[in-house]
């Protein structure tokens, strides 16, 4: 005879889901008489379509089309000012499509999210989509093969490319676009690394090798990235730094890593922007003298992950330290989470040979809770969980929440955009060339793709249809426009031609 099974059957399982959403609802309400902010979670809508006619369809998406193109249209100029400046190699009397123009288009394949070089082929070629993307962009009097695209990129400066996205950057910090963002006075900067793909054969000699069994290999591109990470959620990249092979340790065969990527990366963005305030928000791989020592001759603030692993001597001197000082805690409650600070200020790390070398550093713990339903039951359970950071600066009651919380935390939001550029349109772990100059050409005009994308969702204009369709849903939903007799030509020439200013939300 066999058991009886444990499996609920259909009635209790909605027995469950209807006791789980009322202690849900319950908890709540609790919270919000306790005077706890909750962040409103971000979801689309469970509803039909809004709109009642076609009229009011069209209208919907002629302002959503205008939105995004005012945004570009307002930066095209300096974008085209700095891609003008790139060297042209191609004979004169052979070039049927301008430099700016190719380049342009390769921006509008990743602003319009195409998978690949086919795919943007097929469908950005169609009569109808060449029809409105003349309209909205007069410059693009012809659209080119990607063929013709790659083949520019084998053969230019791709680095130029990164510079333009760099200059566009730069005129949106001088007009104070970022304002309300900063962390005491400067730019959040998350640095990470990732890998870009791999494959089984070595498709160029730069790829870097990783051996997965005696008889097998990987061969894989891996770079450092940076993005400016605000508080808002809006992470924006930034800077690109390739790991290569010939950047590696010839003498010990050693290949090229991620702290020497940071090191130039860094130094690059140095010459860039020489007298930029900045803090950087580091990851757990990065807390260590050299570093901490390289940031301070930049002149640069930083906040560093600091594991429980990491740093023996800081640890044993935090932990002797703390609780010595009364004022140097803090508590409060931030959204639903109660946090209790502790931080101990001018911790000695010695480092290097014999120890000679010095850094005065600044460590916090943060301790939070937080309720929620449990994820097996109808109860309410406590969460806990603890964070750890190395400072550059000395902590107080005053600044540590503004570095904590609206600085440190949102270094996951380059790990977010990774996942975005991965897996959400971008395609950043596609090849797109089998040429290197090329494949890093096209990571350039991705991250410019992603970066404008991000300035439309962000503004003020825009975040409508952001909120209600989402981060895909508003893109897809301008390029199912882009495709089809949707446009009114003279009411969007209208429309452009009226004066804007980029306001961010």
């Amino acid at each position: 005879m066999s058991k009886p099974s444990n499996r609920p059957n259909r009635e209790e399982i909605k027995r469950r889901i209807k006791e789980r959403k009322k202690a849900q609802k319950e908890l709540r309400r609790r919270q919000e008489t306790e005077g706890m902010v909750l962040a409103a979670k971000a979801s689309i809508a469970n509803r039909k379509s809004e709109y009642e006619s076609v009229e009011q369809e069209r209208e919907a998406r002629m302002d959503a089309v205008s939105e995004q193109v005012k945004v570009f249209r307002a930066k095209l100029p300096v974008l085209l000012g700095r891609l003008s400046k790139i060297p042209d190699p191609r004979e004169s009397r052979k070039v049927k499509h301008k430099l700016t123009v190719l380049l342009i288009y390769g921006i509008l394949s990743f602003v319009y999210q195409m998978a690949s070089r086919r795919q943007a082929n097929e469908r950005m070629t169609r009569p109808m989509f060449m029809e409105n993307l003349r309209l909205v962009f007069p410059e693009l009097e012809s659209v080119a093969h990607h063929d013709t695209l790659d083949r520019l990129l084998c053969r230019i400066e791709v680095d130029q490319i990164e510079a333009a996205h760099v200059e566009l950057i730069r005129s949106l910090m001088k007009g104070k676009k970022f304002g309300r963002y900063l962390i005491d006075h400067c730019y959040p900067i998350a640095i990470d690394g990732t890998q870009k793909l791999a494959r089984d054969w070595p498709w160029s000699e730069q790829c870097l090798r990783r051996r997965v069994s005696d008889s097998h290999s990987r061969h894989y591109v891996y770079v450092v990235e940076a993005s400016l990470a605000f508080h808002n959620g809006m992470t924006i990249p930034f800077m690109s730094e390739f790991l290569g092979y010939e950047e590696g340790m010839s003498d010990s065969e050693k290949q090229d890593c991620e702290y020497r990527g940071f090191y130039r990366l860094g130094n690059r963005l140095k010459g860039a922007f020489g007298h930029l305030r900045i803090m950087l928000l580091l990851d757990g791989l990065y807390p260590n003298g050299p570093i901490m020592e390289f940031c301070r001759k930049m002149g640069w603030q930083y906040m560093i992950v600091l594991q429980d692993g990491s740093l023996r001597s800081v640890w044993e001197e935090f932990d002797g330290l703390k609780g010595l000082e009364p004022k140097d805690e803090l508590r409060q409650t931030w959204g639903n989470r109660r946090q209790r600070f502790q931080w101990v200020n001018d911790i000695e790390y010695r480092y290097g040979a014999n120890e000679r070398k010095k850094q005065m550093v600044h460590v916090v713990v943060c301790e939070e809770s937080w309720e929620e339903v449990g994820a097996d039951s109808c109860e309410v359970v406590t969460k806990r969980g603890r964070h750890a950071w190395i400072s550059s600066e000395p902590l107080d009651r005053w600044n540590v929440h503004e570095r904590c919380n609206m600085g440190a935390r949102h270094r996951w939001g380059i790990e977010e955009g990774f996942l975005v550029e991965k897996w959400q349109g971008y395609q950043y772990e596609h090849l797109f060339s089998h040429d290197w100059n090329a494949m890093r050409g096209y990571h350039f005009l991705m991250r410019l793709g992603h970066m404008l994308n991000l300035l439309v969702q962000y503004s003020e204009g825009m975040k409508k249809f952001a909120r209600r369709l989402g981060a895909r849903g508003w893109i897809r939903f301008v390029r199912e426009t882009m495709a089809a007799p949707w446009l009114d030509p003279q009411e969007m020439l209208r429309r452009l031609s009226a004066p804007f200013q980029l306001r961010l939300a």
